[in-house]
């Protein structure tokens, strides 16, 4: 099967499935993810075929959308397999989305280009404009407050301590989103981070204007 109908079936199965999730992680995520994983991907020489690919599917792995990141990643290797991806794109494409994601700063480093291309697609979405919207639909998915001043930032955490403990949208900024930029691969992804990672500093300034600014996580 030729490369470009195995991306274009990847995209419409993985539109079927992610078009009306509630938790941020939604096609319209998917799709920015993988426009930006392709721009970098071109800058960085990286083979598009498996950062395509892999940007598409990496949700479809992750405990925060499925119940089980292993029967994720069963189910992606047999699409992959039945669409004909060689071995080799196969492993690639399961090792990047096994490894990619922040996990409470439990993550992996990528070894290969591609793998760091995708990552810091993906983290370029969880910052700026869209990162900010994204922090508050996933808090308010979770049942989590927007702010609660009492609770403490959580600087080292299990993985587990990380999805499940205590916390709010405001503290997410200082738990993961404000680190993500030091953690950028590419200079491309540097560059495209700081103008994002700046607006979400602008836009802490103005939330403890409103609400006070002794309300500041300890």
């Amino acid at each position: 099967m030729e490369q470009t109908t195995v991306i274009k079936k990847t995209e419409d199965m993985v539109r079927e499935k992610l078009l009306g999730e509630g938790s941020g992680h939604d096609w319209y995520h998917i799709e920015r993810v993988t426009t930006t994983a392709k721009k970098l991907a071109d800058q960085e020489n990286a083979n598009l075929f498996v950062v395509t690919l892999a940007a598409l599917l990496h949700d479809l792995a992750d405990d925060k959308v499925v119940e089980s990141e292993e029967i994720g990643l069963k189910a992606i290797q047999e699409w992959l397999g039945q669409h004909g991806v060689e071995k080799q794109d196969v492993r690639h494409i399961l090792s990047i989305i096994k490894n990619m994601s922040f996990k409470g700063g439990n993550g992996k480093k990528l070894e290969t280009i591609e793998g760091q291309v995708v990552q810091d697609a993906d983290r370029l979405d969880a910052i700026g404009a869209v990162g900010i919207a994204r922090c508050f639909v996933y808090a308010g998915k979770k049942g989590q407050p927007m702010y609660n001043p009492d609770l403490e930032v959580r600087e080292e955490m299990s993985i587990d301590e990380y999805r499940k403990g205590k916390s709010s949208a405001i503290h997410h900024f200082y738990e993961k989103l404000l680190k993500l930029k030091d953690l950028m691969n590419t200079r491309a992804g540097y560059q495209l981070a700081q103008e994002r990672h700046q607006f979400m500093e602008q836009f802490l300034e103005v939330f403890y204007l409103e609400v006070g600014e002794d309300t500041k996580p300890k």
